[in-house]
């Protein structure tokens, strides 16, 4: 395909997502019906997908509406190109631009890409930082690996890694963590990720891990687990008992193969009422997902007032539900990946408030940065007399 007509390819998914549909299925369906794509081409509209959905209120401006012909005229506008060079009209490039497509400055929140409603609860959260944290969430994340020790050591995940074409080299805020700077999307087809060496995992989530207090022999619970990666990094540093837990089972479907792969034992269970109490149970609650924007943009332009209170209920409610399954020795970890003091301090002081003898032994809030997203976690305990 020509750059004109991946671009029009762009603008076509674009208006299905601007229309209702989610990212991946209007993808996937274009794709379905796109035989001709070659696999080259798929990635690059996929690119000028995320692009404009991570930047969508300052591409609009620049590109005169918020559709996908906007966007697009947006991203060319942002890239310093003349959109005559593109936009030509010739056989499946998009028309040609007329008087119709104007062009404007963002004024500044459009220029952030930050919702005129979040502004005010994001600047309260992130102080000075507000207008770096959003300028990083408009570029794509890095790709960042766990090496996993039941198989692998950092170096030999690399050298396994560069057999397959892919470029990674150790991250120095990790010891387990690689950087990986070249060829990411073959990590899902390389021998080094099929025989359990490496799983994808962002550093920010690495380091909530290896801030919880795991020990041999205990009884651990991955509570809301989602598809179970955390269950599987606390399963290569500690000899316990693990367990697995999501109020939607279905996310966790591919958790069994991934510990086997990985030579780890985790159990899936469907009541986590059934193994309690235990020793330690992490909760990564749901959230508004504000500290990872970069990897799910079309997250920041759903999420609404409403929805936001909604999430701050279910947090509530998985903390006090989670402590009634912990030993009275025993933590409850609460994370997000959030930004938002609502979700995160606001959260624990609210629960300490409701549930005496509890209290925070430590907090970590991780910003938004180039390498990594924003994280936050709060480890509690009980106040034994």
């Amino acid at each position: 395909m020509t750059p004109p007509a991946r671009l029009s390819a762009a603008i076509q998914i674009l208006d299905r997502i601007l229309a209702g549909d989610s990212a991946e299925t209007a993808l996937t369906n274009w794709a379905r019906g796109s035989r001709f794509a070659g696999s080259g081409d798929r990635l690059a509209i996929r690119d000028l997908v995320f692009e404009a959905l991570r930047r969508k209120r300052s591409f609009a401006a620049l590109g005169g509406a918020l559709s996908g012909r906007g966007l697009m005229l947006g991203w060319i506008r942002n890239q310093g190109i003349d959109p005559q060079t593109l936009f030509t009209g010739d056989t499946y490039a998009p028309s040609k631009v007329t008087d119709a497509d104007v062009c404007r400055a963002p004024d500044p929140l459009e220029a952030l890409d930050c919702p005129d409603w979040l502004a005010p609860r994001l600047q309260a959260s992130l102080g000075d930082d507000f207008p770096a944290v959003m300028r990083r969430l408009q570029s794509r994340a890095k790709v960042y690996l766990r090496v996993n020790s039941l198989k692998a050591t950092p170096d030999q995940a690399i050298a396994a890694l560069s057999r397959s074409g892919i470029g990674a080299r150790a991250a120095p805020q990790n010891p387990f963590a690689l950087d990986v700077f070249e060829n990411a999307r073959k990590i899902n087809t390389s021998d080094a990720y099929l025989e359990g060496m490496v799983e994808l995992q962002d550093l920010s989530s690495q380091e909530l891990v290896r801030q919880i207090p795991l020990k041999d022999g205990q009884k651990v619970l991955d509570y809301c687990a989602g598809s179970g990666g955390k269950s599987l990094a606390m399963a290569a540093r500690a000899k316990a008992t693990f367990f697995a837990y999501d109020k939607f089972p279905h996310r966790l479907k591919d958790l069994s193969e991934r510990a086997r792969r990985a030579g780890a034992k985790i159990s899936v269970i469907g009541d986590p009422r059934s193994a309690a109490p235990y020793d330690v149970v992490l909760c990564d609650s749901p959230c508004s997902g504000s500290g990872s924007w970069r990897r799910d943009p079309a997250g920041k332009w759903l999420l609404t007032e409403e929805k936001l209170h909604q999430i701050l209920q279910v947090q509530s409610e998985i903390l006090d539900l989670a402590a009634q399954l912990v030993l009275p020795k025993g933590v409850l970890v609460y994370a997000t990946c959030s930004v938002l003091s609502e979700e995160n301090e606001d959260q624990i002081t609210s629960f300490l408030s409701r549930n005496p003898g509890w209290t925070c032994l430590t907090t970590l809030r991780l910003s938004v940065r180039e390498e990594a997203d924003g994280f936050f976690s709060a480890t509690l305990g009980r106040t034994i007399s």
